[in-house]
């Protein structure tokens, strides 16, 4: 499956914009992403593990957060996954 990378961390991907990893879940998917460029995990989970408050993940068109299983929700060849950071800021 492919995992787009969104510019603000391809930094930390070897400046790719899309990784491509084996997985059977979401979590799966993420967890192999950062085994290939551990530099990603700081800024995708914090210390406890958790995805990080501001990291959006998509599995096509669904955020996992609403998701029934969330990251242990089933992915196939054809998925993809799509992290989106929030943005914040203004006056």
């Amino acid at each position: 499956m492919k995992i787009h990378i969104p510019t603000p961390l391809r930094v930390y991907s070897d400046k790719q914009d899309t990784v491509t990893v084996s997985a059977t879940t979401v979590g799966e998917a993420l967890e192999a992403l950062t085994t290939q460029h551990p530099d990603l995990k700081k800024h995708l989970y914090s210390e406890e593990g958790k995805l990080r408050a501001f990291v959006n993940v998509y599995l096509n068109d669904e955020d996992i957060r609403y998701l029934p299983e969330k990251e242990s929700t089933k992915v196939g060849e054809q998925d993809a996954l799509s992290i989106i950071p929030s943005i914040a800021g203004g006056c």
